[in-house]
């Protein structure tokens, strides 16, 4: 084949790889990105969006059980719900195809080639392709190393057979009767609870002393609250040892022993590693920062040229993050004046109940060494969080004491990702208590919370 000469190659078609590619094309920039698999990366094809709409499918089906039930506080009832797994599947595959080939759209209309195959450097101008027809080589003045991450696997649980990552959990036809869960961070929350909503026997194993470590306890409180409702067992402090020898579950250590857990499928979620070998890493001079690429505020690597986005530089571990790099690199490909200079990046749990973080928590302000004022606000005292009969949770704003200027944002409730975006322009803008007390927040909703918890920072909540 001809080699391919590019003013630009995006090495990875995921939320970051294909931002930068498209937004390279905008700006007339000569772009080719390379992928292996489907356009759109884990987070499209196998982790953020198909894994809402099973949690959203969960939720649907749990309510029907519990109209059938009898356990509908409105009055509604129904009749023997049943679900069609297959038939669920079949409809959040076709959620991700029509996303994937809308990426792929996007990218035609910006003009960007898209080659599908392994890539793997030469040098740091040059790449070649491994694809369907034969090796193609491409030459390029600048390269995104946009790779991503893989699901980490525990030695004593290798991937095979009953043992299954987010991705085949996610690709599963029939709902297990039995479902053991390894990690209780936010992708074993999110599938646990899913999984035991459409009638599994959920149990999550957490070698920490509680569910999701990374985030303070009042946050998580509501979430292991629902868990128990739910009827999934949450073993905290405890390690896994081994597959059990006939292969139909666990053996762990819990409370200085050991016990058996019986499960049909074992989802391990215990973190994710970024994809930094496999491409020819070992070709060039790449500075590393522990197991990731290290990157300055403009993304450039050590190696003149060649800019790496997403996973691959670290935490967090967000499609988000990843977006906003790409555009950025785009830019700076482009000649424009760009820099990483954001504020703060919102972190949500989908579970139940879902969960937002942005900027400082209180014990993050103060051993930042600031002075705080604290306000939060629980769904129990606003009117919209009562119509939906979710009342569990809270909005707390974290201000410095002295001039009102907002540090952080957190929340814990029924649909509060949909917060996530105010609570992160808020930070953005360098917005203090008073703004947010003085902008009127429609009524009712339950982002009134978000401002009766500024409010109560400044000592004057009105509804509590």
């Amino acid at each position: 084949m001809k080699d391919i000469t590019c003013k630009l190659l995006v090495i990875g078609a995921g939320p970051g790889g294909y931002v930068c590619a498209i937004r390279a094309g905008q700006l007339g920039i000569d772009t080719m990105i390379v992928e292996m698999t489907k356009a759109g990366g884990t987070c499209l094809n196998v982790g953020c969006i198909p894994s809402k709409a099973v949690i959203h499918a969960a939720d649907e089906f749990a309510a029907a059980v519990g109209m059938a039930a009898g356990r509908n506080p409105m009055g509604i009832g129904a009749a023997d719900p049943a679900i069609d797994f297959g038939k669920t599947i079949a409809w959040k595959d076709g959620i991700t195809g029509r996303l994937s080939m809308g990426v792929v759209n996007l990218l035609k209309k910006a003009g960007v080639k898209a080659l599908v195959g392994r890539a793997r450097f030469r040098d740091g101008k040059t790449v070649e392709v491994e694809t369907e027809t034969g090796l193609q080589v491409v030459r390029c003045e600048n390269v995104v190393i946009a790779t991503g991450s893989s699901p980490v696997e525990l030695p004593v649980l290798p991937f095979g057979g009953n043992v299954i990552s987010s991705t085949e959990a996610l690709s599963l036809t029939e709902i297990p009767k039995s479902l053991a869960v390894v990690g209780a961070g936010y992708i074993g929350l999110e599938l646990g609870a899913a999984f035991g909503k459409l009638g599994s026997k959920v149990t999550i194993v957490e070698a920490q002393e509680r569910i999701l470590p990374l985030y303070d306890a009042a946050l998580t409180q509501p979430v292991a609250r629902r868990m128990s409702a739910l009827g999934i067992e949450v073993l905290t402090k405890t390690s896994v040892k081994a597959l059990s020898p006939d292969g139909d579950g666990l053996v762990v250590e819990h409370n200085g022993g050991e016990r058996r857990i019986l499960a049909d499928k074992i989802l391990v979620t215990v973190g994710r590693r970024p994809v930094t070998e496999g491409w020819g890493r070992e070709e060039l001079e790449l500075d590393m920062e522990g197991r990731f690429i290290r990157i300055d505020g403009q993304c450039r690597t050590s190696m003149r040229g060649i800019y790496a986005i997403g996973d691959v530089t670290g935490e967090p571990m967000l499609a988000h993050r990843a977006m906003a790099q790409g555009e950025m690199v785009a830019e700076i490909v482009a000649g424009k004046r760009r820099s990483w200079e954001k504020v703060a990046i919102p972190a949500v749990c989908f579970t139940d109940p879902e969960i937002v973080s942005v900027g400082l928590s209180p014990e993050e302000a103060r051993r930042a060494g600031h002075e705080t004022k604290v306000g939060q606000f629980p769904f129990t005292a606003n009117g919209r969080a009562m119509t939906l009969a979710s009342e569990d949770g809270f909005v707390r704003v974290v201000a410095r004491a002295d001039n009102h200027l907002v540090l952080g944002i957190q929340a814990v409730g029924a649909g509060i990702s949909e917060l996530s975006a105010a609570f992160a322009l808020a930070l953005e803008m360098g917005a203090r208590l008073e703004d947010i007390a003085g902008t009127i927040h429609a009524h009712p909703t339950q982002s009134e919370a978000f401002a009766e918890a500024s409010l109560k920072a400044l000592g004057h909540a009105l509804h509590i």
